[in-house]
């Protein structure tokens, strides 16, 4: 039984030690040096700081050394926190409050100065001598791995704190499931601070296989991603649906394509049906998969391989649940059990996050005693999202709330909204999202002018969630009871 990530690479350390497991654009790593440096990492940062389930904050760059401090963090007993040096500031020194990190692992001192006051330290700061130890054998399977960020509705984000059950469970269900070769080689496209980048990291050392990773110009610039894939023999995409879509809009594949694919996973949001069609018809002999899940569940819960018999020009299924994990539909606490009536999505299962780091407020709040269960205790998670089954799969329909799925990230329209409501001379605010368009919108009065309100915002917020118009308003349209008609102003939206 697999308790630790770690016991992955320690397998692939000794069967595949020549093995390159991690590559970026210009170095690698074989198992064996992976290993060591994990090995020598993980003793110091125990030896040094205690191997005490303590958060350690890793700033990323998405490079390979990235995912060696991640194992490394593992190793000593502790669990990782990845921070993006690129966010702002006030977002950055926000992550930092909630997690409070024992230390900062910043190796190329990225993190802008006064931050914060923890300390941090580098890769030589970890180069030292320390007692031989595996602390990583003293912690338990429900012990933290890591802590990813998701938007929250209150303006400060949440930390969704996932187990090594968990993401041994994810990771053993995708590989029974979808039969993932021996040395399959995989092409990371997303950051690992989201969560897309899990499946690449872990189902990579399950398969004894190689991780590479993708630099994010090279899907600005088509025909050097295509030569890479071709280069490096990469046979597995597992990305988030803006990725395809880019490439789709480029018309990538008009001239060259990569040679060696095998699978394409997506995941994120909902799949344009153009970019679907233009990637399959692409690729005839390639299986793609459409995944569904929250950070909250360990990436996904259901799948749905897309026959050559589905209709593309129609919404793809989510599919149906991964092995070891419940997935139904709830009505308030009613089961919703007519096929085509929508209820919102609900998960169990080693899946399931341990709930919002510092916040049992929150977690309370969705992660809920199953109430179709009253003879014993079964924790769920209600996502928020709506679905209705259809011969045996479920369909995404939307929303029960403001957040959405913009750019492959979950995001909290009210957290726009009340850091719009912040900049000078703004009174109120309230935002919209063009799901065709994937734009959303902003409306305001005040008086401001929308280049002052936009530039606010983006001092603020990362860039997938600054809108993409600002709107001045004298009134905003209500309803009878006096709200604001978030209908006309999403008609409106359309409409510019």
């Amino acid at each position: 039984m697999i308790c630790n990530i770690i016991s992955y690479l320690e397998y692939d350390a000794e069967k595949y030690p020549e093995r390159v497991s991690l590559a970026g654009a210009d170095i690698s790593y074989t198992y064996a040096q992976e290993w060591s440096m994990v090995k020598k990492y993980g003793q110091a940062i125990a030896y040094r700081f205690g191997s005490e389930n303590k958060p350690i904050a890793v700033v990323s760059e998405h490079k390979p050394l990235d995912i060696i401090f991640f194992l490394s963090v593992a190793y000593s007993g502790n669990f990782y926190v990845p921070i993006d040096p690129l966010l702002p500031e006030n977002r950055i020194a926000d992550m930092l409050s909630v997690i409070d990190p024992h230390f900062i692992i910043d190796n190329d001192d990225r993190l802008p100065k006064g931050i914060s006051e923890k300390q941090r330290v580098a890769a030589q700061d970890l180069d030292c001598e320390a007692p031989q130890a595996s602390p990583w054998l003293e912690r338990k399977d429900t012990d933290p791995l890591y802590v990813l960020f998701t938007s929250g509705s209150t303006g400060v984000p949440k930390g969704v704190t996932i187990t090594h059950r968990g993401v041994v469970d994810m990771t053993e269900q995708f590989c029974s499931v979808f039969g993932f070769e021996d040395g399959s080689v995989f092409g990371n496209q997303a950051p690992f601070d989201f969560d897309v980048s899990v499946k690449d990291i872990f189902i990579s050392l399950k398969t004894g296989g190689r991780l590479e990773i993708l630099e994010k110009k090279l899907f600005t610039l088509p025909s050097l991603l295509i030569q890479r894939l071709n280069e490096r023999k990469i046979n597995t995409l597992i990305w988030a649906v803006p990725a395809l879509r880019v490439l789709s809009a480029l018309n990538a594949f008009r001239s060259d394509r990569p040679m060696f694919l095998k699978d394409v996973m997506f995941s994120g949001e909902t799949i344009p049906p153009k970019t679907l069609e233009y990637w399959m018809s692409s690729f005839p002999d390639v299986r793609f998969v459409n995944l569904y899940g929250p950070t909250e569940i360990t990436c996904n819960c259901t799948y749905h391989i897309i026959g050559r018999e589905d209709k593309l020009d129609r919404a793809v299924p989510i599919g149906v649940p991964f092995p070891n994990c419940s997935v139904f539909l709830l009505n308030g606490e009613d089961p919703v059990l007519r096929e085509g009536d929508i209820g919102e999505i609900c998960v169990s299962g080693s899946c399931l996050s341990t709930g919002y780091f510092g916040r049992p407020d929150l977690s309370k709040a969705v992660f809920i005693q199953n109430p179709l269960e009253k003879r014993y205790s079964e924790r769920i998670y209600r996502t928020g999202d709506l679905s209705f089954k259809k011969d045996g799969k479920l369909y995404f329909t939307g929303r029960k709330d403001t957040q959405i799925k913009h750019m492959g990230h979950r995001i909290e329209l009210s957290e726009i909204e009340l850091c719009a409501s912040s900049a000078p001379d703004a009174e109120v605010c309230a935002c919209v999202y063009d799901e065709e368009k994937s734009v959303i919108t902003i409306f305001y009065t005040g008086n401001t002018d929308s280049l002052s309100l936009l530039s606010h915002i983006r001092k603020t917020l990362p860039r997938f969630m600054v809108p993409k118009n600002a709107v001045k308003l004298d009134d905003f349209p209500k309803t009878r009871t006096g709200k604001i008609d978030r209908k006309v102003l999403l008609q409106m939206a359309k409409d510019l």
